[in-house]
């Protein structure tokens, strides 16, 4: 059973094929589009529960293509894949409406982590508009003075915000989670490398 329907909008062909194999592995549909025009024109045959794109594509940028989708829908997650990284580029592609942003070249797992955050947040945003819907599940992770934002993988400690990579913050969440309990070097890689990575020792 498909997780959710990715649209991902890039002109390089290598990327995009390889980009598909993950989500699908990871039990997405996934569909491809090689300009912003195309992605459009699909879209609206099509549409898909999220959306990844490209901001340097012909024929409509991934910029034009952003505002086009959210004048269409105020829901539907928008992540930003891109090679272009100033800073200037994140905060405009986040204002026209993007939910996330994440710079060339990256690490596929944490493009799947993020996808999966912005599933999250879009059934939480479901289960508060339908009555009598289950509880959503939680946001924050608490204990002593470590807080852990589950939705946005952010930490901060008395306070103040901690750099932590994925796989510490994933650990991280698995001992916090469970306060004085012991955990097995094995219990903590599947923890920290949940993305079928082979670690060795």
């Amino acid at each position: 059973m498909s997780k959710g329907r990715v649209a991902f909008a890039d002109d390089e062909e290598n990327l995009r094929e390889t980009v598909l194999y993950a989500l699908r592995k990871e039990g997405y549909d996934a569909i491809g589009y090689a300009d912003g025009l195309a992605a459009w024109e699909g879209l609206q045959a099509e549409p898909a529960d999220l959306v990844i794109l490209d901001i340097l594509m012909p024929r409509m940028d991934g910029l034009d293509l952003c505002r086009r989708l959210r004048a269409a829908s105020e829901s539907l997650p928008i992540l930003f894949l891109s090679s272009r990284d100033e800073e200037l580029d994140r905060v405009l592609g986040l204002e026209l409406g993007a939910d996330d942003y994440l710079c060339k070249p990256f690490s596929m797992r944490e493009l799947i982590a993020r996808v999966r955050v912005l599933f999250r947040r879009l059934a939480l945003g479901r289960a508060k508009e339908e009555p009598g819907a289950a509880k959503p599940e939680e946001k924050l992770l608490e204990n002593g003075h470590v807080c852990l934002d589950l939705q946005r993988y952010q930490v901060t400690w008395k306070g103040q915000p901690v750099q932590l990579t994925l796989t510490e913050f994933l650990i991280l969440q698995a001992l916090v989670r469970h306060p004085g309990h012991v955990k097995s070097r094995q219990q903590l890689l599947d923890e920290g490398y949940a993305f079928d990575t082979y670690v060795s020792d």
